[in-house]
């Protein structure tokens, strides 16, 4: 990294256990922002179904009735249900899409300290505005474009707190600065989804408003520490030019990508149609207590996180028998593990018997679930970083996020036809699409891999390596 008149490189002389005092607000910006984000996520479908699209709610929503019709002319008219699917897709699609744009606002023009300045105070906005009928639309885009503002920006600091030549010090930094999401991917939905359920929506979302209010809070008690704006090194003048070689390894990435869509869009629905499902088929009494639905959104990131030691351990063991998967081999590994996991809740339906399934049945869908989570994204990043030609690592870095703006808006679409299938066929087939992409894996891995083989491995970014965990 470079700086334009020292302008651009943060006040480092202050250090937080070995590492810039800058990382320490970042951090807790990002758990405060995670928190809230995965908490409100967590309540979306829940409170589209329950509430806030069912008449005498749906009427005062500022701007619906444009907006569903211009929808439906595209997809065909919805039940209240198919419509929050839809819209649920749409918006954590978005979610994805537009930190690409955010990105290039901040390198060219605003800073990455500016942007995510904005995009807390978009988001803090938006989680405000969750809390009323009319401005429910308007709720939604704030937090997408904050999002996008804030999502990538954030991370491009946390490498730009670190000199040259401190790499290692960089990649413990973005280890410290993953924690911080994982805690609030898994806190969030708890504790907004205590809320809710036994206090009401709109203190569920209060709640999610007010961390990321804090998250804003921190960021700007910090804001000396933080780099205005993370510059790019200048390349030489043949260094936009891509080679065959390079061109061929581009090709078979995005063939990779386009195959983990399957997995993805298998895993995805936990945050969507599953959710209704839970609330329609699980028998949620357990003694007194009658268990949030939102609490099973925590119970995939906490295995994530559990999980790791536990697969560096097997994958060690395998090394030393030379029975490792290589990356692709971990790729449909995940897609097999995510096709299991759905098959869990087609034989909890099965030997229900017709009964209100109990609540071990989809937490263990989940705990699957975020078990192939780290064989599957966690692996395609690496490859990508690893493999993708330097000039067009980042490139391909936001090339990937793509796939998730893809599969994100199926899972939205094929969330519309749950009502018009029967639960037990409705998760066959999302059993059915992880597998599909476990056998292109089978069919195709070696030949990819073999495609993918190249002399010099890529440098990683740092910039990509606390992306890792995020969903």
């Amino acid at each position: 990294m470079s700086s334009d008149s020292g302008a651009t490189l943060a006040d480092n002389s202050q250090w937080f256990f070995g590492h810039p005092k800058g990382l320490f607000y970042l951090a807790f910006t990002e758990a405060w922002e995670r928190f809230s984000y995965y908490g409100m996520t967590a309540l979306l479908v829940l409170y589209m179904v329950n509430q806030v699209l069912l008449p005498g709610h749906v009427e005062n929503i500022a701007g619906f009735a444009a907006f569903r019709a211009g929808l439906e002319s595209i997809v065909g008219p919805m039940s209240p249900l198919a419509l929050a699917s839809q819209m649920f897709g749409l918006y954590t699609g978005f979610v994805y899409f537009t930190p690409v744009l955010g990105g290039i606002i901040a390198d060219r023009w605003i800073g990455q300290r500016n942007a995510v300045v904005i995009g807390a105070l978009l988001m803090s906005g938006g989680h405000i505005a969750m809390g009323f009928d009319q401005t429910f639309l308007l709720a939604l885009l704030l937090l997408i474009v904050g999002s996008g503002f804030l999502k990538g920006n954030i991370s491009a600091q946390v490498g730009a707190l670190y000199p040259l030549g401190e790499e290692a010090r960089r990649t413990r930094g973005f280890a410290i600065f993953s924690m911080a999401i994982n805690f609030g991917a898994v806190c969030g939905p708890l504790l907004c989804g205590f809320l809710a359920q036994y206090y009401g929506w709109h203190y569920g979302f209060g709640v999610a408003a007010i961390f990321m209010l804090a998250g804003l809070a921190t960021y700007l008690s910090g804001y000396r520490h933080l780099p205005a704006k993370v510059s790019r090194r200048q390349k030489q003048h043949d260094a936009a030019r891509l080679s065959s070689a390079d061109w061929r390894v581009i090709r078979v990435l995005i063939i990779v990508m386009l195959i983990t869509i399957f997995h993805s869009v298998s895993y995805y629905q936990v945050a969507n149609v599953f959710m209704i499902w839970v609330q329609q088929s699980v028998d949620l009494s357990v003694g007194t207590l009658t268990i949030p639905v939102a609490w099973y959104q925590s119970i995939d990131p906490l295995v994530s996180i559990i999980a790791v030691p536990l697969l560096f351990g097997l994958w060690q063991l395998q090394a030393s028998r030379r029975g490792e998967p290589g990356e692709l081999g971990k790729i449909g590994i995940g897609a097999w593990i995510a096709a299991a996991a759905n098959l869990v809740l087609v034989v909890a339906i099965v030997t229900s018997g017709g009964e209100a399934i109990h609540p071990l049945w989809p937490a263990l869908y989940c705990a699957g679930l975020g078990v192939a989570f780290l064989y599957q994204w966690p692996t395609l990043l690496a490859l990508v970083s690893r493999a993708a030609p330097a000039r067009a690592n980042a490139t391909m870095m936001g090339i990937a996020f793509m796939s998730l703006f893809i599969s994100n808006n199926l899972i939205g679409w094929i969330g519309r036809f749950y009502e018009q299938m029967s639960p037990t066929s409705f998760w066959i087939m999302h059993a059915a699409i992880a597998a599909t992409g476990g056998s292109l894996i089978l069919l195709f891995g070696r030949r990819l891999g073999r495609a993918l083989e190249v002399e010099e491995e890529q440098p990683t970014r740092p910039s990509a390596m606390t992306l890792e965990v995020e969903r």
